[in-house]
């Protein structure tokens, strides 16, 4: 790993207590599941916590903060690469910021937009230092349980420049050339109105040479470091009380992912994620990134594994120690007919269900079980309605919303390594 000089380790304990502290309390642990909340301006977040992802302030599947409230849903994730293209973060901010717009009153983190800075205005070259001999272990490789396509990989290239100063890439709707760094991204989230400001990072193609990766994650904490102090800067112009995770990353290698984990925990940080993951590598992989990497991050603080992932990927993260979740896999399975159940995936389109009087899941109390049979959601798919999409995504949310709700009540028994076992049991058949 490229080395992170002395000068840039006493700047990472600046700006270490300068607003309110952030009262993120552990109620419970067994083992290294965390049963917590984390208490913020706009309201009290309970872990472990899927956040739902609205990307451009919505849902996709028709659903709006009214059904993100009655799936119990905590935490609404936006993404600050598309609200700046689209209305831009100036439209936001005067009709009130993300709560007011989106007719949500519940907590809002905002991705920075380093992953689509990369991934939507990057090609297809490997052009990062990647070779088939990169270092990667021979078990790497696209996990079909977690919803990745091989082509989930990014490469900075095409069009995408990384600089010290930030990133020059051209925007995915017309074409035009847009900047965007550390200082950008965090005015822009603060614009937004975010409860929690993600720092601008680089997402780093899977594979990735160690040298590439090396280089790429120095970069990533001299960025950490500007973004912290310009959130600073902005919370005691506005008075705000926005919070700020920072971002762990690595690749797949062990021992750069743990030196970057000790350095980023220095800058006493209201939260921390781990990035760069669900990206193309096995979910075996990835469990053995949280195992070698989560001991080196502070326990009393929020822990996100960013993009992450299928009902048992959630389980297995929360008994490593994972407390914050997004992903976009419950929405887009419910928009294709697959649906999660008590007792594993439903795919309806499948002809069994055509008469199927049963709604999708019997032990679900969700809008869509209480009130319709996968007969009648299955016509709706067939006949390309609408209304099966909402239905749909609203039960998958409603299912990851409860998972959750169940392991905070089973980590509070001490039992939840007896749970997750049962649910994975019965999802496997």
């Amino acid at each position: 790993m490229a080395r992170i000089s002395n000068g840039t380790r006493k700047q990472a304990k600046l700006f270490c207590n300068v607003k309110k502290p952030v009262m993120y309390t552990v109620k419970n642990i067994e083992g290294r599941a965390k049963r917590a909340s984390l208490e913020t301006q706009h309201g009290i977040i309970q872990t472990p916590v899927f956040m739902n992802v609205a990307t451009a302030a919505a849902i996709k599947g028709a659903l709006s903060a009214s059904d993100l409230r009655a799936v119990g849903c905590q935490v609404a994730l936006c993404n600050t690469y598309h609200l700046h293209l689209r209305p831009g973060e100036d439209v936001v901010r005067q009709m009130g910021g993300l709560q007011k717009f989106m007719a949500w009153d519940g907590p809002v983190l905002t991705d920075s937009g380093g992953f689509q800075v990369f991934s939507l205005g990057a090609g297809k070259s490997k052009s990062a230092g990647i070779s088939p001999s990169a270092g990667t272990s021979p078990s790497a490789g696209t996990s079909p349980s977690a919803g990745i396509s091989p082509s989930a990989g990014i490469s900075p290239s095409a069009g995408v420049k990384i600089r010290e100063e930030g990133v020059y890439f051209s925007s995915h709707i017309d074409g035009r050339k847009i900047f965007m760094g550390p200082e950008e991204s965090v005015e822009i989230q603060s614009a937004l109105g975010a409860t929690i400001v993600m720092a601008f990072d680089e997402c780093a193609p899977f594979p990735a040479s160690r040298e590439y990766i090396g280089n790429s994650v120095a970069r990533t904490t001299r960025w950490l470091l500007r973004s912290k102090k310009r959130l600073f800067e902005l919370n005691e112009e506005t008075g705000a009380n926005q919070i700020l995770f920072g971002i762990n990353q690595g690749g797949v290698y062990e021992d750069i992912r743990a030196e970057h984990a000790k350095i980023i925990s220095e800058m006493n940080l209201d939260g921390y994620a781990l990035g760069g993951l669900a990206v193309g590598e096995s979910s075996e992989e990835m469990y053995r990134i949280l195992e070698e990497t989560i001991p080196h991050l502070p326990q009393n603080k929020p822990t996100y594994l960013m993009g992450v992932g299928t009902p048992e990927n959630l389980l297995e993260a929360i008994e490593r120690g994972v407390d914050f979740f997004d992903c976009v896999l419950p929405a887009r399975n419910g928009r294709h007919g697959h649906v999660y159940t008590s007792m594993g995936k439903l795919n309806l389109f499948n002809a069994k269900f055509e008469r199927d009087e049963n709604p999708i899941d019997t032990d679900c109390n969700c809008e869509t079980c209480r009130n319709f049979t996968r007969a009648y959601i299955r016509h709706l798919f067939k006949a390309k309605e609408m209304l099966a999409m909402r239905l749909a995504v609203i039960h998958n949310l409603h299912f990851y919303n409860n998972l959750m709700h169940q392991c905070r009540e089973a980590i509070e028994k001490g039992g939840f390594r007896e749970f997750k076992q049962h649910q994975i049991r019965k999802w496997k058949g």
